[in-house]
């Protein structure tokens, strides 16, 4: 039998990657954990076989992962593609299965042990964990969700039975508090209070959740509830070693704001906390409400009169040879600054074949830190990335020449195909594609030239390709000018972000709204201006 153990172990490494961490901002690679699992329940149930009497504790746990791992690994992407599962995963993999291994470790097993300590190394860490649950949380303000909603898997057109338990909430609640982050703890919190008061069975102690919620509602200055929560905790629990103290404190704080504004208490409003009922604090991101709502569909500024503006048309590449007898289907998406979508870019095969050459290399997605020109990874972009040369496979020659044929500008200096693939909540925030310097002399000096030491001049426009199909959410936004353009498999969309003088059109700063549910891959060229010169000369004003 431990034969048979160590020769799952072996497999299981074939199937892994070489290197771990951030496995969450990437669904394609998250899928290859679920086999994992899977197998590890196999290895599991060798281990019960050996000693049942010993291990009824484990065999249990094994049934219900037994079932879950059937219904994960008929459709691995799919069931990643509900972003609880997703974080559930995460969970699973770093804190149950090592309260697991405690258990085992009781009942000593060499097999077994041996099998999931090789494993470990392979697991999502809890930076994965963390970043999981800020996906659930960034998800929950950008499509203005409930706490509740996650909690009972009801999304937007999804019908699951992924459910957060009360443990779950507790944790989300924990992870934003230890971040400081005490808007989203007092959502968590008040849910998993929610759930224990509506009988639901649970680890953590009704005591726990009201010390921690009283506490984050005190920092978002909520003091007349922070007393009543705190009165509650005293009431379930009255030898806690803060309650009676943080209520005399709260108490006395309240006693002297009141007596300062000269104003009468007020007892706590009897509402449960909800969306909505504190004030989210504001980031870094200026237009971050313009943003969410056009990743929702909300403030969207097609008119009627710009519809008509917008028309559909074959596309020959200007009498280009290979475009003649089969043109592409293209349409209008927005008419200033001109957004086209192209029909039918991508087949099937090819965009398998795409993923298929990205996904063994596929790598935390990174920005040109501002400051140093340098490039790292940031929390606005959350997805993982690969760069594709013609030369590997025909399937990217193709498409490149594709490319070209359509734009009519030469993609000899462009840069590399760039495959990227979301994760939970995968998103990018708005930003520009193109460098603003030494092109905006507003710019702060010490802001470098992204491509100087590419040699191609900027980024003239980029060509984007969807492949796949989102269930919700992962829009490509224009909060400029108020445009949403929805991810459809095998279509791609191509702008100009610069202007025919050179200089960058600033309506063009755009972002990839985060994946609600769904898993979202897209393949971008990134054409440059050097060799465009008489393909796209240039204009006589500043802004033709």
């Amino acid at each position: 039998m431990r034969n048979r153990v160590f020769c799952i172990s072996w497999v299981l490494l074939c199937c892994c990657w070489s290197t771990h961490g951030e496995i969450f901002t990437s669904i394609g690679q998250m899928t290859d954990l679920i086999h994992t699992e899977k197998e590890l329940v196999q290895s599991l149930r060798e281990y019960i076989k050996a000693e049942e009497s010993k291990l009824a504790a484990v065999k249990s746990w094994a049934s219900k992962l037994d079932a879950l791992t059937r219904l994960s690994t008929s459709d691995p992407e799919g069931y990643l593609a509900h972003p609880v599962n997703a974080y559930k995963l995460m969970k699973r993999l770093n804190t149950e299965w090592s309260e697991l291994e405690s258990l085992v470790l009781q009942n000593p097993s060499d097999g077994f042990i041996g099998n999931i300590s090789v494993h470990r190394q392979y697991f999502p860490d809890a930076e994965d964990e963390t970043g999981a649950a800020k996906a659930l949380m960034r998800l929950q303000d950008t499509y203005q969700l409930d706490s509740e909603a996650f909690s009972k898997g009801k999304l937007p057109g999804v019908h699951s039975n992924a459910v957060l338990t009360v443990d779950d909430c507790f944790d989300m609640g924990k992870t934003a508090y230890n971040d400081a982050d005490y808007y989203h703890a007092v959502l968590w919190f008040q849910q998993a209070l929610k759930q224990l008061d509506d009988g639901e069975e649970a680890v953590v102690t009704k005591a726990e959740i009201l010390d921690y919620l009283s506490y984050s509602v005190y920092q978002m200055g909520d003091i007349p509830r922070a007393i009543e929560l705190t009165r509650r905790l005293v009431a379930v629990d009255p030898s806690h070693e803060r309650a009676g103290g943080n209520l005399r404190y709260f108490e006395r704080l309240l006693s002297k704001q009141l007596n300062e504004m000269n104003q009468a208490y007020q007892p706590a409003s009897e509402e449960p906390i909800q969306l909505g009922t504190y004030t989210r604090p504001k980031d870094h991101l200026p237009e971050r409400e313009s943003y969410e709502a056009l990743c929702r569909g909300e403030g969207l500024q097609m008119t009627e009169a710009r519809r008509s503006r917008l028309f559909c048309r074959h596309q020959d590449g200007r009498g280009n040879p290979r475009l003649l007898l089969k043109p592409m289907k293209e349409e209008d998406e927005w008419d200033s600054p001109h957004i086209v979508r192209y029909l039918e870019m991508l087949s099937d095969e090819e965009i398998e074949k795409i993923k298929e050459l990205a996904k063994p290399r596929l790598a935390r997605a990174t920005v040109r830190d501002p400051k140093t020109g340098v490039l790292t990874t940031a929390n606005y972009r959350v997805s993982k990335s690969a760069w594709l040369e013609a030369e590997e496979d025909p399937v990217i020659e193709r498409v490149n020449q594709r490319i070209e044929d359509i734009t009519g500008l030469t993609v000899q200096t462009a840069e590399l195909l760039q495959v990227a693939n979301y994760g939970v909540g995968g998103q990018y925030e708005p930003h520009f594609d193109f460098s603003r310097r030494p092109f905006d002399i507003s710019l702060k000096k010490e802001e470098p030239d992204a491509f100087k030491r590419l040699g191609t001049g900027n980024r003239l426009a980029t060509f984007l390709n969807y492949m796949s199909d989102v269930e919700a959410g992962g829009a490509t936004v224009f909060p400029d000018f108020g445009a949403a353009i929805w991810p459809r498999k095998g279509t791609a969309v191509f702008w100009y972000n610069l202007f025919r003088s050179g200089e960058g059109d600033y309506r063009t700063r755009h972002a990839a709204c985060p994946v609600l549910v769904g898993s979202k891959w897209v393949s971008n060229k990134w054409i440059h201006e050097r060799g465009q010169e008489f393909r796209r000369p240039c204009g006589l004003t500043e802004v033709d």
